[in-house]
């Protein structure tokens, strides 16, 4: 028996139930994967709740990203062989001892990392890489400004921003959060409560400003981050955790700044060759040494709901995984 999380109403975390049922035959080029670890993203949430822009039909199983075990290769499905030891990339479905995928789902685990890093890594950092290369198209020596620092997709901005020759500034809500920012790159913290971070951003820079903004709050600070920006900028709107901002339309024109939305998954959907390259930058980055995703809570699966909670409640620092046993 296979056990898997699974969404029959909309609602919040604790709404989902851990249920079992029987594993599935493969069909025609289909693999089955024994899943050791799935990494949590917000959007999972939102998706639980029917607040997400992909609503699946009820019932579901939430979940993006896994890693685990190549356990059976059906007819047909070329290129990947019983025992490889491989990262999951899925809408949803995640959440389970086992998946039943195609061979194009799968891409090779990174040997650096254990099954709950690699199933942690490509949604927040494949999010940070487009944002910051395709979209934002940081250069060395310009200033980025990251927001939510502590949480998994803005630690892998850090990172990432860092490796791209940026100078960081990086926001977040706890010293522990910034403590971690620092750790992976961050040259400048700063505290939401204890500075107005665009005085901060203003006072580092010397009244020039950040050239680009990379936003997965929204509200207020999407809106006072157009306050400190410097000519040309680049404001990458990652989501909106803290609320859904407005864009004035008098700051953008004066600093001849852009807003840029973020679709990482969709963007590839349209151009795959975007992802083909995305991903072969993530992999060897990985095996380099060069990013690796802060995991700061593994739970077992059936903590499903608590693991959820770290995320509502910006608990986490990085990333949170369910660890199957």
């Amino acid at each position: 028996m296979v056990r898997a999380v699974v969404c029959r109403a909309l609602g919040a975390p604790e709404t989902l139930r851990l249920e079992q049922s029987p594993s599935r035959a493969l069909g025609p080029g289909e693999v089955r994967v024994a899943i050791r670890a799935a990494g949590l993203n917000f959007p999972d949430v939102l998706m639980a709740a029917g607040e997400y822009q992909l609503k699946p039909e009820l019932p579901f199983t939430p979940g993006m990203e896994a890693a685990g075990d190549v356990a059976e290769v059906g007819a047909e499905a070329r290129g990947v062989a019983i025992g490889d030891k491989v990262i999951v990339k899925m809408r949803h479905g995640a959440f389970t001892d086992e998946a039943v995928v195609t061979p194009a789902q799968l891409t090779p685990k990174p040997s650096t990392f254990d099954y709950a890093e690699a199933a942690t890594y490509l949604a927040g950092h494949g999010t940070a890489y487009h944002a910051l290369i395709d979209r934002g198209r940081v250069e060395p020596g310009e200033v980025l400004l990251v927001h939510g620092a502590g949480g998994g997709v803005g630690l892998a901005a850090v990172e990432i921003g860092k490796m791209l020759g940026a100078t960081v500034i990086a926001t977040a809500s706890s010293d522990e959060k910034l403590a971690i920012a620092k750790s992976r790159g961050a040259d400048h913290l700063v505290r939401y409560d204890r500075e107005p971070f665009r005085d901060a951003v203003k006072r580092i820079t010397d009244g020039r400003g950040a050239d680009v903004v990379f936003d997965p709050v929204g509200g207020q600070v999407f809106e006072d981050s157009m306050r400190c920006i410097a000519w040309g900028a680049r404001l990458l709107v990652i989501g909106f955790t803290g609320g859904i901002g407005s864009a004035k339309t008098n700051l953008l024109l004066i600093k001849g700044a852009s807003v840029l939305g973020v679709r990482a998954g969709e963007a590839v959907r349209k151009n795959p060759a975007l992802g083909e390259v995305r991903l072969k930058a993530l992999l060897q980055w990985a095996e380099e040494g060069k990013l690796r995703p802060n995991v700061s809570h593994r739970l077992p699966l059936e903590d499903y709901a608590k693991a959820m909670r770290l995320l509502i409640d910006r608990k986490a620092i990085g990333r949170v995984a369910l660890v199957m046993e």
